[in-house]
């Protein structure tokens, strides 16, 4: 699970651990809340540093059109969006590539709690890696 070469890895890793005790203690077929709430004992337990269901602003265009509410915001860098379903579709994968961008943040995780294995991805922004860059030169 550790790749030294993305950034927040060793984060990341750590997030997916606490999700599959969740996973490996409640199993599936639960709602997403019970799962959300599961994990954040783990998240305390482990002494990661998160906001829960944290609410950011969504911009087009330089104005504010709405807010969306984060399921967890760890480190202030890593959204980690849960889900309860049976399988990852492609448009849950574009929401969670969405929300960085939308955020501004660098990485962020999905993780899905309702098939019988644990299902996760991890994702970076690559706009906010390629404007980064492109600053640095």
């Amino acid at each position: 699970m550790l790749n030294k070469e993305l950034k927040y890895s060793k984060e990341t890793a750590e997030i997916i651990g606490c999700a599959m005790k969740v996973h490996s203690g409640l199993g599936n077929g639960f709602q997403e809340v019970i799962y959300q709430r599961a994990l954040e004992i783990e998240f305390r337990e482990a002494g990661i540093t998160y906001s829960r269901e944290f609410e950011m602003p969504i911009y087009y265009s330089g104005c504010q059109v709405g807010t969306r509410r984060v399921d967890f915001l760890v480190d202030n860098v890593i959204s980690v969006e849960l889900k309860a379903i049976i399988s990852l579709e492609p448009v849950h994968y574009a929401q969670a590539i969405n929300y960085l961008e939308a955020y501004d943040l660098e990485a962020g995780l999905l993780i899905n709690f309702g098939a019988q294995k644990l299902e996760f991805k991890r994702f970076k922004d690559s706009k906010f890696y390629q404007s980064k860059h492109r600053n640095i030169e």
